[in-house]
Order: structure tokens, then sequence, then C-alpha cells
């Protein structure tokens, strides 16, 4: 399905965001690449939005939407799965067949091809300690087998040996013999500590070493502090909520806002967790 001028701001969880010119969602693997051989556009591959935030002049190109793109396979305790499937998703069928390891998934509002791109992570697990190897595909529709070594792979980092592919499905081992953590306590926890409900992307600055964003930033009297209609959360300083219809201008002059003040007072650089195009 391809549809123009598509408003970003219904695809990802900050809920803004201007146009994006066209707007692709594959039907499978097949279609996109068949689509990618003829494309000559800049390419942004989207999953659930909830890392991803769209500058108001909206995006030239070509977005694609990879939510057909959600099959699962299951032999013994290794699972095949597409990158459009949710993370979620992901961690009730391990749950439900006795694959220990990835309970913390149930926690991040994501897609398993953005949980590839960014190494995401929470309550200490990372998703790629669980990665066997990875299909992707380049931006000419040309489809590749990948292993780890391929990647160098850091807390919420991932660098990619081959530029300009993009992940399409992934084989995971879970092989705990129990699990690791309680799925009901992690998702109480979150929804304790997190604005569940809200408009916006998770995290968006990485954790300083030794050190806690979310901390920096309540120490640095920022949390409430409102840009236009973008705010810190008062429930979790390290997240920003549209909280009054924001632009995304608002939002990016809030985050520069909240670096700069940090710096200042800590002496330290927050590095971006959200995505910013």
């Amino acid at each position: 399905m391809l549809l123009r001028n598509e408003p970003m701001s219904l695809h990802c969880s900050f809920r803004t965001g201007g146009l994006a010119q066209d707007f692709f969602i594959p039907n499978d693997l097949t279609d996109l690449s068949t689509s990618l051989k003829t494309n000559t556009k800049p390419l942004l591959f989207l999953g659930l939005g909830s890392n991803l935030l769209v500058r108001d002049q909206g995006f030239e190109g070509v977005v694609i939407k990879l939510s057909n793109l959600k099959q699962i396979k299951i032999e013994k305790n290794t699972l095949w799965v597409e990158a459009g499937t949710t993370l979620a998703k992901l961690s009730r069928l391990c749950h439900t067949n006795n694959l220990y390891g990835g309970e913390f998934l149930s926690a991040i509002p994501g897609t398993v091809g953005g949980a590839l791109m960014m190494n995401a992570g929470a309550f200490g697990s990372e998703f790629w300690q669980y990665v066997i190897n990875v299909t992707t595909i380049n931006q000419s529709g040309v489809i590749f087998e990948r292993t780890k070594n391929d990647f160098d792979i850091g807390y919420r980092y991932l660098h990619a040996q081959y530029a300009n592919e993009y992940f399409v499905d992934a084989t995971l081992e879970f092989n705990q013999k129990k699990p690791q953590q309680d799925i009901k306590q992690l998702l109480d926890k979150r929804n304790q500590n997190q604005p569940i409900g809200k408009a916006s992307c998770g995290s968006v600055f990485k954790n300083p070493k030794n050190n806690f964003a979310a901390k920096l930033i309540e120490q640095s009297q920022l949390k409430g502090f409102c840009i236009g209609g973008a705010c810190v959360s008062n429930k979790h300083a390290n997240f920003i909520i549209n909280q009054n219809k924001a632009s995304s201008a608002d939002i990016i002059n809030l985050i520069t806002h909240i670096q700069q003040v940090v710096k200042s007072t800590f002496n330290i650089d927050l590095e971006l967790e959200v995505v910013i195009k």
C-alpha cells in the first residue's frame, strides 16, 4: 500500500511530525524488494515509531512501515522473527513456549527491527544478547545474511560493517533454564516509574557512564519544565511529553535546552537515544 503526503504524527508515539512524501507498507519481503529495485528516493524504515521524532518539515522520501512483516517460526529454543513483530508479542510468545531470557522485551514499546537498530534494552538486558544472525536488505532491494561479527554492538548502539542496509528478520536464541525476570513485576515497575499512556518516545537520552540521565535532569531542576507544548515529565525526567499539541520544533528545542543545562551544571554531555529525522 502506497500513500502520499502521510502525516507522521499518526505513526510516531510523540504524536507530532510533518508529512512523509511517500508512505509505503509492503505486503511481504518480496514486495519490499521489488519496490526498492526501482526506488531513487531517500528511505526511512519504520516500526512503531516509538523512538522516532520526525521534524515539522516532514520527510522528503519514502517511509517504509514494516507492520506486515510479522511472521515468527519456533524450533526448540530458537526463533526466526520478522522485523515488524512487536517486542510485546515476541515476549508473550517466548513466555508461552518456555523460552526464557526475553522477559525484559515486554517492557519495551517497539518492534524487532527497531530493537536491532538501537540494541534496545531494559532492566539490565539487551536485545543483541540473544541474536544469532540477521537478514538485511539494501537500498537496491538485494537481500543479505549477516552475523553478529558484521556489527559493532554497544549500549544502545549499533554500527554496521555494511552501510545502507536495513533489518528484515532475525534469528534469536533463548536458552536460559528458567525465567530471568517476572513479566508482571517488570510491567508494574514500568507503570509506576514511567508516564505510560502519554505521548512520548520513552527515554530521550542514553544514560551516561556510571550515571543516569533522569537523575541529572531532575537535579538540574528541569522536571515539569516546558517549551511550547513539550514538557519534561514530572514522573520520569528522561521522558519528554507532548502535553499540548507540541510541534517537533518544541521538542527539539526542549532537548537542546536540557542538554545545555546539564552540560553547564555537571559538565556532562547527554547523548540522544531518540532518533530525529
